[in-house]
């Protein structure tokens, strides 16, 4: 008997929207945006997918599971993560570590998924945030940077979509490996 998944996201520009389509229509599973449901309405469901992007190392809208936690007692719970920087195991701890308490670490399993980044689409605060970084790595020695700071200049004068289909494989596959 297959269980009943819900994919759960909050999306900004579309990256973690587009990513949470995908990994609906691959596992056959209800999709939601995170301000349209509320955890009563998860009680059906074995498996939980919440996708959220990066902002400020905060994962958005997480607080729907965290803040439910005792409620979803006995249901599997994915995140993913969407971000522009490319995937490292000290990001991923860092927004691990800062978004979701330890004591429910060895009941989530945690996947990142690399977004766009259009600086012509942001809002006026996160263009702002964003002019402040590049600036400030526009100052600094060219050589010194790392690879995220130089694709990040590069993308701040051309748009870079890095969403890619195939990267929900291995979240698809644990989910399906796990029902």
């Amino acid at each position: 008997m297959a269980t009943k998944t819900a994919v759960i996201f909050k999306s900004k520009y579309g990256s973690t929207r587009k990513y949470a389509q995908w990994i609906a229509a691959d596992l056959q599973a209800d999709l939601f945006a995170a301000d349209k449901i509320k955890v009563r309405d998860l009680a059906p469901y074995q498996t939980i997918v919440y996708g959220g992007y990066l902002y400020a190392g905060s994962i958005a809208g997480i607080n729907l599971l965290t803040k439910n936690i005792d409620k979803l007692r006995g249901k599997r719970i994915v995140i993913f993560v969407v971000g522009v920087a490319k995937e490292s195991s000290e990001n991923k701890k860092h927004f691990t570590l800062k978004n979701i308490p330890k004591e429910y670490w060895k009941n989530v399993v945690v996947f990142y998924l690399r977004g766009a980044f259009n600086f012509k689409r942001l809002s006026f605060i996160d263009k702002l945030m964003m002019y402040t970084l590049q600036k400030k790595l526009e100052n600094m020695d060219s050589e010194k940077l790392d690879e995220d700071s130089r694709e990040f200049l590069e993308a701040c004068k051309e748009p870079k979509d890095w969403t890619d289909l195939s990267a929900i494989g291995p979240l698809s596959s644990y989910v399906k490996n796990n029902q």
